[in-house]
């Protein structure tokens, strides 16, 4: 039975942290992995399962860069991963699987926001191949140790940026329309919310469970390729300079971003159920139509379960990758 897109009341909310939330559980003996947890809320989301005792594995495209970051957690295990290049995927997953036979919690954290038009070396939109097609291939990849963990939970960083594009089946990499790099984030963060919609599907027979996850707004350095006057209209960063903080407005410190990602992957709660759209540390409200103007929420373009079969086949087709025991 497909769980609602509503509310359950978790006790949790916009303010609370990834220590609050974790605080209680123990991940000892798991298996965790967090794509880009060496910044941002990717590394609080690292820091709140470490603490929790399990053994945390980031694949990072920059070693030294994360290396640096991490350097107060010298337990996290470290290895080579780039979204963008489907042969470093594969070499991951092959790596982790010769080493690990279970795989308890992905967290697919690691994205790119708002870039110039780039694409990888098959030519997709960088944006879709890095935030979903990425991913997807390596949830693939990792399918089989997924499997074996009984009660795997994987997590997909959407973003309440759904709200500015679904899915362009006709022209997904920007091969006929004008390049926008907003309606791509869009484009992407939607995908994100799909793929746990038709990953929860497929993967329920098998106890495997996902959700996707708005963070909240968040200073980070998600926002490198953003011109001033783009940051200013997120409104995130005051004139100072420094991150504007006010969760009741989608704005929060990384400690309450990565809150979700980890009340997804860990809450009893939500034992038996998966494939919804959470925020604030709870399942998000379903909005009556695509076109609604709230901020909270999620569109019914990013739980359609049709576009989410639809996408998902499109995925396997482009990345020639599927689901294999």
């Amino acid at each position: 039975m497909r769980t609602p897109q509503a509310p359950i009341g978790s006790g949790f909310g916009a303010y609370t942290t990834a220590a609050e939330v974790i605080r209680g559980i123990d991940l000892t003996g798991k298996n965790v992995i967090v794509t880009g947890g060496y910044s941002g809320i990717g590394l609080e989301t690292v820091r709140a399962f470490r603490s929790a005792g399990a053994r945390v594995i980031v694949p990072a495209r920059d070693i030294a860069k994360a290396k640096a970051s991490l350097s107060d957690m010298p337990d996290v295990l470290l290895d080579t991963m780039d979204l963008l290049d489907p042969s470093s995927i594969d070499a991951f997953a092959d790596r982790f699987l010769s080493r690990f036979d279970m795989l308890h919690i992905l967290v697919n954290n690691a994205g790119i926001m708002a870039t110039p038009l780039e694409r990888d070396e098959r030519g997709y939109e960088s944006q879709f191949a890095a935030n979903h097609l990425g991913h997807f291939q390596l949830v693939c990849r990792l399918w089989p140790a997924l499997v074996r963990a009984e009660g795997a939970r994987v997590v997909a960083l959407s973003s309440y940026a759904h709200r500015r594009a679904g899915i362009d089946f006709h022209d997904l990499n920007f091969e006929q329309r004008e390049y926008n790099p907003w309606a791509a984030y869009g484009q992407s963060k939607t995908a994100n919310a799909l793929f746990a919609v038709a990953l929860d599907s497929i993967g329920e027979p098998y106890g495997v469970r996902a959700f996707s996850v708005h963070p909240g707004g968040i200073a980070t350095d998600l926002q490198r390729h953003l011109t001033k006057s783009e940051i200013d209209s997120l409104d995130i960063i005051d004139k100072s300079g420094k991150p504007i903080i006010d969760p009741d407005n989608n704005r929060k410190t990384p400690q309450q971003g990565a809150a979700t990602s980890v009340w997804c992957a860990t809450s009893p709660k939500l034992d038996f159920l998966g494939g919804v759209y959470c925020a604030d540390c709870d399942i998000a409200l379903a909005l009556p139509s695509d076109e609604s103007t709230e901020m909270h929420g999620v569109r019914p373009r990013a739980f359609d379960p049709v576009a989410a079969g639809r996408l998902w086949q499109l995925s396997e087709q482009l990345t020639g990758t599927k689901l294999t025991d």
